[in-house]
């Protein structure tokens, strides 16, 4: 359990602090409720995009950085298709440090065109690295729009193509900070060796005086259920043979969507799972897994493996077909499922004893409508039964909801 204590200030920034005296450190986390999900289709990659802006100097912060190595501090950030998150550790001492640097970034960024043309090239250029000039990199410019036909989720977070990025304007740019980067659309988590009192006259002193703005209403459209199989074929110049299968899931908080994730578990997640018998026992695949998606709109169970010399796509596509028929003929096991449950929660478990990831747990679960989202994962995943893994892996696992594609490699 993540303890925790909450209020909101006048602009409407939601505050939550984990106290934990333990640490001489300090965690402050902020999540905007934005992502690439909220863009444009003609404007895609602008929330990666200001990602990148955030660090490029505030009204009264020209360097973000210099001043907060100074006193010990790190930070980071990353963007989703659902949020935009910020965070910085620090000696707990120098926690104001924090609230100085992420409130006047919050309150005024510096609209400088040098600054925007520097992260624009930054930006293309990890386009082209991350997602054009590397083995499989593109993998998700192609799955995205072949599963999603309606849902903005069919763009990644880099974007759609590289031509929205490079005409991308200082307009633009003012727009977006201000219908996004709101107190009022915002969640800040403080956690460590803090007190609530001082979180609080913390926040009046940086955060309360930055007014409040009009936050922008999401009207996303809805993705249709998917009616028929989708196929697509590829190829590169890659080492193996590739194959995708998505299957179109719940969202993260949805009813049902525990069970899908373990049954992407018993499926893929370890060298016990049901798939990776195809890569020891029967040598097909190199490499096979299973997972989801896990955003908060409905998402996708992922099937994806390399095959072996000599295997075609077909054989391996074929394999994967007998492992879930069996899967979905077969019942699960009181044994099996005891034994992806533990390995869940022990991941949870684990990830927690970092102050960081549940100052990030808090946050993301704040910004997704409920903070006690981050104390219920545990008795969800253990409150799933056999009968819901057979239930949701028959409703999943179907071939009318699969869209599958081929990564040839070039011979």
């Amino acid at each position: 359990m993540i303890s925790y204590e909450h209020f909101i200030l006048d602009n409407g920034l939601k505050v939550y602090v984990h106290q934990d005296n333990s640490t001489p450190f300090a965690a402050v986390n902020i999540v905007y409720n934005v992502g690439s999900r909220d863009e444009e289709e003609h404007k895609t990659g602008f929330a990666h995009l200001f990602e990148h802006l955030m660090f490029g100097g505030s009204k009264n912060i020209p360097s973000y950085d210099t001043p907060l190595q100074k006193v010990g501090g790190e930070n980071n950030a990353f963007t989703s298709p659902d949020i935009t998150n910020y965070y910085i550790t620090l000696p707990a001492v120098n926690l104001e440090t924090a609230f100085w640097l992420e409130s006047d970034r919050m309150m005024a960024l510096s609209f400088d065109q040098k600054v925007l043309d520097v992260q624009q090239k930054v930006v293309i250029e990890e386009f082209k690295q991350r997602y054009l000039n590397q083995p499989y990199g593109d993998v998700w410019l192609k799955l995205r729009p072949l599963a999603y036909k309606t849902h903005p989720y069919k763009w990644a977070t880099i974007g759609k193509e590289i031509s929205h990025i490079e005409n991308a304007v200082m307009d633009d740019v003012r727009g977006f900070f201000y219908n996004h980067y709101l107190p009022n659309n915002a969640n800040l988590v403080v956690a460590g060796n803090v007190t609530v009192e001082q979180v609080k006259q913390l926040c009046k002193k940086w955060f309360e005086p930055i007014p409040a703005g009009n936050v922008v209403k999401k009207n996303l459209p809805i993705e249709g259920i998917q009616t028929a199989s989708r196929f697509l074929e590829t190829e590169a110049e890659v080492p193996l043979d590739a194959i995708y299968k998505v299957y179109h899931t719940q969202g993260r908080h949805d009813k049902g969507f525990n069970a899908t994730d373990l049954v992407s578990d018993i499926l893929g997640r370890s060298k016990s799972s049901r798939l990776y018998k195809l890569v020891m026992e029967n040598q097909i695949f190199n490499s096979v897994n299973a997972y989801v998606t896990a955003s908060l709109d409905p998402g996708l169970m992922v099937i994806q493996g390399n095959l072996n010399q000599g295997v075609s796509i077909e054989e391996g596509d074929a394999a994967i077909q007998d492992v879930l028929d069996d899967f979905l003929k077969n019942p699960v096991s009181e044994e099996e499922l005891t034994k992806v449950k533990n390995q869940a929660e022990s991941t949870l478990v684990f990830s927690e004893v970092e102050l960081l990831n549940r100052a990030m747990n808090l946050a993301f679960a704040a910004n997704a409508g409920n903070v006690e989202y981050a104390n219920q994962e545990s008795s969800r995943i253990q409150a799933v039964t056999t009968d819901e893994i057979a239930q949701y892996a028959t409703k999943t696992l179907t071939k009318d909801n699969c869209s599958t594609m081929y990564y040839r490699a070039k011979k």
